[in-house]
């Protein structure tokens, strides 16, 4: 075909109309995806997401999140903005009302003097009036710190102590020492009550912890204690397998049939445990165990259920052994089920008590278990998440209740030095030799075809 001057000008005109539409329909298709964000985290164990359990925590907080990053852009370990960039990222993307605020020390060093920031790439976040500092930049520290800020206010948790019990500052096998940690670092005031030597349980006491006393209490003490529940405290009572302490008058207010004896859970043994172990895979209908989805254990557990004629709303909270049994008699021989003295599972080894006392209500967590707090076994499982969600409860924090940020594994490599010398070598010598090799192989096959 034979090009004229009109077929070029028609040519001319269908190319230039061609490439209009394309760019005209590529502008459109930016202008309508402008919006829309997608990314995919394809890192291993999505170290570039955020947790369930954090954007649980975000959806509580309700309001703008401030953070001030104080952080230069760069010094001589690095660019600190760029990493504080980089860990805020995902919770920017969580939450539209979390803005973050760069403040360069080297540039305004009386701004910083003055909020009180020592270190490079320091945040400062402020949320409902509070402010907390944070330099460890992990996503579980951020998280507990929004926890934290979240409360309306602080909670004060007591606990029982002068009788041998388990304690919240406490570091032996049988304390809760990592379990009162965990609680200070969302917000709450841990500190020890002897009743032998205070006149009451002081009121600015949010719950009270009694952990498996290990001598009996004096009679006064009990009067206190049971003062305590009648004017509406509420409590956490860890029991043991064991005597109740000169408790008895306690379960007796709390409208509890306490029946000794330990669970036996032969699915124990299946998962390398004993059968003293009962592990807790069924969870009742409650706000404490509404997020409970991991299995927990509760060691030489005993049963609780209510007794006839009780004024509180008893709902069990965890149910063990299913094919098992409270065996009632001694350990150390060979056990069994004896259906004349044992009781078939399911057992129950935690409930949640409630009433209402004036225009409150009053709540009561009751546990068959002291070791499952312990810090020999908080780390089992569920465990914690399990611990943290009563006591958020109890303290009357139920929009905080919710499974727990858990610490990202390490996913970093790390080489020796004959394993990076061995790596450089590879793509610094024999790979582009490789290539040279192989591109010269095929020019010369090449050349002699």
């Amino acid at each position: 075909m034979k090009l004229n001057r009109k077929l070029r000008l028609q040519l001319l005109i269908q190319n230039s109309l061609f490439v209009v539409l394309l760019i005209g329909f590529a502008m459109a298709i930016v202008w309508v995806t402008k919006d829309i964000k997608t990314q995919w985290d394809l890192t291993q164990g999505r170290r570039n997401t955020l947790s369930q359990a954090s954007i649980d925590v975000l959806k509580q907080v309700s309001g703008t999140v401030m953070v001030t990053a104080y952080a230069t852009t760069q010094d001589a370990e690095g660019d600190a903005r760029k990493t504080v960039e980089a860990f805020l990222g995902s919770y920017l993307r969580a939450k539209k009302d979390f803005v973050v605020t760069f403040v360069d020390p080297r540039e305004q060093p009386q701004k910083t003097q003055a909020a009180g920031v020592r270190a490079n790439g320091e945040l400062v976040v402020e949320y409902n009036g509070r402010s907390e500092h944070l330099t460890s930049l992990t996503e579980q520290d951020l998280t507990n710190l929004l926890l934290r800020l979240a409360r309306s206010a602080e909670r004060q948790v007591a606990y029982l102590d002068g009788h041998g019990e388990r304690k919240l500052d406490g570091r032996a096998n049988h304390d809760l020492g990592d379990f009162g940690g965990q609680l200070r670092m969302k917000g709450f005031k841990t500190s020890s009550l002897n009743l032998a030597l205070a006149q009451a349980v002081p009121d600015n006491v949010a719950v009270l912890v009694i952990a498996s006393p290990r001598v009996d209490l004096l009679p006064g003490e009990v009067i206190k204690l049971k003062r305590w529940v009648e004017k509406g405290g509420n409590l956490l009572w860890l029991i043991d397998n064991d005597s109740l302490r000169g408790l008895q008058g306690l379960a007796d207010e709390l409208g509890l049939n306490l029946t000794a004896g330990t669970v036996i859970d032969p699915s124990a043994a299946g998962n390398k445990l004993p059968a003293t172990f009962a592990l807790a895979t069924h969870y009742g209908q409650h706000r404490v165990t509404e997020y409970s989805a991991l299995t927990s254990v509760f060691p030489y557990a005993r049963r609780i259920a209510p007794g006839e004629g009780s004024k509180w709303r008893f709902t069990p909270l965890v149910e063990v052994a299913q094919d098992g049994w409270l065996e009632t008699g001694s350990l150390e021989n060979n056990v069994g089920f004896d259906r004349n003295k044992d009781v078939r599972g399911p057992i129950v080894v935690a409930a949640a008590l409630e009433r209402s006392v004036g225009e409150r209500k009053q709540r009561v967590v009751v546990a068959g278990s002291g070791h499952f707090l312990a810090n020999q076994f908080i780390g089992m499982l569920g465990n914690l998440d399990l611990g943290v969600n009563m006591l958020n409860w109890l303290a009357g924090d139920d929009a905080l209740i919710t499974v727990q940020p858990r610490t990202r594994s390490d996913l970093t490599l790390e080489l020796t030095r004959s394993g990076l010398a061995l790596v450089g070598f590879g793509f610094l010598l024999v790979l582009p030799l490789a290539l040279l090799v192989s591109g010269g192989v095929i020019w010369w096959r090449r050349r002699k075809a």
